[in-house]
C-alpha cells in the first residue's frame, strides 16, 4: 500500500493502524455498553420510585405537553426576538467599553474611570435585580410614558451582559503580542487602523470560545424577562401551569431552552476543539 510520498507503508505501520483501529472500535463498543447500562439504572430507578406516578403526570404529561405547546411556542419568538436585539446591543456596547478600558489618553480619563466602574459595578449586581431596577426604575421616573415590559428587559440584558463582554473582550485583545501592533505601525497603520485591523480580529478569536459560553448563559437568562411580567416562553408556561396545576409546560419551555442552546453549545465544543489542535500543532489561531 502506498503512502503519500509513493513509498510503500511498512508491515510495522500497517499492524500499527490495525491496532488502532482495533481500539477505536473497542472504545467505541465500550461506550455504547456504558451509555445503555447507564440508561437502563436510570430507568430502573424511576420504574421502583414509588412516588414515580404522581412525577410522571405532574411533569411529564402527553395531554398537558400537547395543550401547552403551541403557547410556549408562541412566547419563545418573544425570546428570540429580545436575544437578537439583545445581541447587537452587548457586542457594540461591550466592545465600546473594552476599547475605552484600553486606551491611554489622558483626555480619555474621565471615561475610563466611568467604564471600569460600570463593568465592575453591573458584574456585581445579580441579574434578576438588574431587571428589577430597570423594569421598575424607569417606568417609575415617568419621563417616557408607558414602555413595553420586553424593551425594559432587552435593556437589563444589554446592561448586564455587556459588563461580562467588555472584560472578556478587554483580556482577548490585551493577550495579543505587543510585536503586532508595532509590526502594523511601522508597516504605516493609524492606531485606528491597527486596532481595527490586526489587535480586534486576533482577540476575538482568542476569546471566541468564553464570548460563546457567555451568549449560551445569555440566551437562558432572557427567560428572565418573565419576572417583568412579558409573555415569553417562561411566563406562558406559567400561565397554563396557574390553570391545570401540572407543571408539565415548564418541561416544554426547558426542552425549547435547550433546543436552542445546544446547536452553540456544539459549535462551541467544535470551535474550542479545533482551536486545541491548531495549537498543539503549532499552527496560526
Amino acid at each position: 500500500m502506498p503512502d503519500i510520498n509513493g513509498y510503500g507503508v511498512s508491515a510495522v505501520e500497517q499492524e500499527r493502524e490495525r491496532f488502532r483501529s482495533g481500539e477505536r472500535r473497542r472504545s467505541i463498543l465500550t461506550s455504547i455498553g456504558s451509555s445503555l447500562a447507564f440508561i437502563a439504572l436510570v430507568v430502573i430507578t424511576l420504574k421502583l420510585s414509588p412516588g414515580w406516578p404522581r412525577v410522571k403526570e405532574s411533569f411529564f404529561s402527553a395531554e398537558y405537553f400537547a395543550l401547552a405547546w403551541p403557547q410556549v411556542l408562541e412566547g419563545l419568538w418573544l425570546n428570540v426576538r429580545v436575544l437578537g436585539v439583545a445581541l447587537i446591543g452587548v457586542a457594540i456596547l461591550g466592545t465600546s467599553l473594552a476599547l475605552i478600558r484600553m486606551t491611554k489618553s489622558a483626555v480619555m480619563f474621565p471615561l475610563r474611570v466611568v467604564a471600569r466602574t460600570y463593568t465592575t459595578i453591573m458584574r456585581g449586581i445579580p441579574m434578576i435585580v438588574t431587571l428589577y431596577l430597570i423594569g421598575f426604575g424607569i417606568p417609575g421616573l415617568d419621563l417616557f410614558g408607558r414602555i413595553d415590559k420586553a424593551v425594559l428587559g432587552t435593556i437589563a440584558v444589554v446592561m448586564s451582559y455587556s459588563a461580562y463582554i467588555a472584560e472578556v473582550l478587554r483580556a482577548g485583545f490585551e493577550d495579543v503580542h505587543p510585536s503586532q501592533r508595532a509590526s502594523a505601525r511601522s508597516l504605516g497603520l493609524t492606531t485606528g487602523q491597527t486596532m481595527w485591523h490586526v489587535i480586534i480580529p486576533q482577540g476575538i478569536r482568542k476569546v471566541a470560545p468564553a464570548l460563546m459560553n457567555d451568549f449560551v448563559a445569555m440566551q437562558k437568562d432572557v427567560g428572565l424577562i418573565s419576572t417583568l411580567g412579558a409573555v415569553d416562553a417562561v411566563r406562558a408556561a406559567q400561565i397554563v401551569v396557574a390553570k391545570t396545576y401540572n407543571f408539565t409546560p415548564y418541561v416544554v419551555a426547558s426542552l425549547l431552552f435547550i433546543a436552542m442552546s445546544v446547536p452553540f453549545i456544539l459549535l462551541n465544543d467544535w470551535y474550542s476543539e479545533r482551536r486545541r489542535k491548531r495549537e498543539q500543532t503549532g499552527g496560526m489561531v
